[in-house]
């Protein structure tokens, strides 16, 4: 039982394991936006976006909505920026365990 939890925190973490679905992640910290939006944000194609966002619907961090022509994306849990945040933590930590050695 417990090996199937770690099995699914594994697909959300594999869901989000790449730069450019971590810069949709927290592109979409303010809220819900369209494809075109993100795409124009990302600077990439449509269809390199809507790959990306199908990794991250299927995972379930992503919501959408189709509203008229466009398509609309939202993060569906909050915990998926704080995934984003706890990673910056430790980043910002092991800078500064990297720089203390420097110091030494």
């Amino acid at each position: 039982m417990a090996s199937d939890i770690w099995v699914m925190q594994a697909e959300i973490f594999k869901a989000i394991a790449h730069p450019t679905r971590v810069r949709i992640v927290d592109g979409l910290r303010g809220g819900e936006r369209c494809v075109c939006e993100i795409m124009a944000e990302l600077e990439l194609e449509q269809s390199n976006v809507s790959q990306h966002l199908a990794v991250l619907k299927k995972a379930g961090v992503l919501g959408s909505r189709k509203d008229g022509m466009k398509m609309m994306y939202w993060v569906r849990q909050d915990a998926a920026f704080k995934i984003l945040d706890h990673t910056r933590e430790i980043l910002l930590e092991q800078a500064q365990e990297r720089f203390e050695v420097l110091n030494r």
